[in-house]
């Protein structure tokens, strides 16, 4: 049985998640049995990520010793020789890496495809997967993104915008009278106080901002151009967005799963090397 786990090293965190497969041929399925979202520390060496990961793979009941296959995405390169190290240590398997030279069965249109962080072909696909083309995902992270696949699958570029995290932080690193609040939604857009006024503008902001964006891109894109959004707040600001169809949080995980089952032949052929 192939059990799988994947990795997405972002600037801010690390999502990791388990698929377990059952069945042959056809018959195949996959279900996501675990997920867990770490804090990205730079300067975490592999012995320390491996106590972490050990840790919550038995909390979870999880034998490393099943893990059959790892695919690893990173925005962050120094991170991922640690990472690569992690996974031989516990796992005894050299990973699969998004990158330069991996089967992701979606033409890159960018004018320098080395410069697309692998997270957002990895949402392309997976948004693609689910919903055909034209698709446009939308990645709430550090950065706020917006990729773009055409009705034929191709990744056609798209938008980067600042994080909601990310704003804030650089609001109350300039605003001495400003202090931190919960990204929550306040009762009314007109807010009473400092923290609601804050709320406001986040909330309902960021989802203006997504909602003219999206609108712009269909005018290039497609009228018909489906939205599926992404992220630790896509929920939020999914809720007050109009043109955000659905929230799948797991994106990322399932597009990493996606593109190592279009490499299976590739991850047997590393498995064989390793073990001999």
């Amino acid at each position: 049985m192939t059990t799988l786990l994947v990795i997405d090293i972002g600037n801010t965190n690390v999502s990791l998640g388990v698929f377990e497969y059952h069945g042959e041929g056809d018959a195949e399925r996959h279900a996501l049995a675990h997920h867990w979202r770490i804090s990205t520390h730079r300067e975490q060496t592999s012995d320390e990520l491996s106590l972490t990961l050990g840790g919550l793979f038995d909390q979870a009941g999880q034998h490393r010793r099943d893990i059959t296959d790892v695919i690893i995405s990173s925005v962050v390169p120094p991170m991922l020789p640690i990472w690569e190290r992690v996974s031989t240590k516990l796992f005894e398997r050299s990973p699969l890496i998004v990158g330069p030279g991996i089967r992701t069965g979606m033409p890159v249109r960018y004018e320098n495809p080395r410069e697309v962080g692998a997270d957002r072909i990895v949402n392309a696909v997976a948004a693609f997967e689910m919903f055909g083309g034209p698709v446009i995902a939308v990645d709430f992270g550090t950065a706020t993104t917006f990729d773009c696949v055409s009705p034929d699958g191709e990744y056609l570029g798209g938008v980067i915008f600042p994080g909601i995290h990310t704003s804030l932080e650089a609001l109350f690193a300039r605003a001495a009278m400003l202090h931190r609040v919960e990204i929550a939604r306040p009762k009314t857009v007109i807010g009473k106080t400092t923290t609601t006024a804050i709320q406001s503008g986040l909330l309902f902001g960021f989802a203006g901002v997504v909602d003219s964006l999206v609108e712009r891109i269909r005018e290039e894109l497609g009228a018909n151009s489906r939205v599926v959004a992404t992220g630790g707040l896509a929920h939020r600001v999914g809720g007050e967005s109009r043109t955000i169809e659905r929230v799948e949080p797991f994106l990322t995980l399932e597009g990493l799963r996606i593109i190592f089952d279009k490499n299976r032949p590739a991850a047997e052929n590393s498995r064989k090397e390793t073990s001999g």
